[in-house]
């Protein structure tokens, strides 16, 4: 996919971006060197490949160290809503801004 100096005017007008010509036919490079980027991305067969959970794995087994997921600090929700103008049951009250 490539883009056109047309399609970059186009989305700098999108965008409320003003270009300059040179600014313009940088923006137009960079562009299509991503889009190549990608379509030789697409182009790599993956088929039957796992994805990684780590880049490491590809090149050695890791184990991922994990901590168990238990709440490590008290709940102080009643100490952190003593400064609020307003609380109820819990919850912090605030003015209403949409109509």
């Amino acid at each position: 996919m490539a883009l056109t100096p047309q399609d970059i005017g186009r989305i700098a007008h999108l965008a409320r971006l003003e270009l300059a010509p040179q600014e313009s036919e940088r923006m137009l490079t960079q562009l299509n060197g991503f889009f190549d980027i990608v379509e030789r991305m697409r182009a790599v067969d993956t088929q039957g490949l796992e994805p990684l959970a780590h880049p490491v794995a590809a090149i050695q087994d890791i184990v991922l160290r994990l901590r168990e997921d238990v709440a490590s600090e008290p709940n102080q929700r009643e100490a952190n809503q003593q400064s609020a103008p307003a609380v109820e049951r819990g919850l912090f009250l605030v003015p209403k801004v949409i109509e």
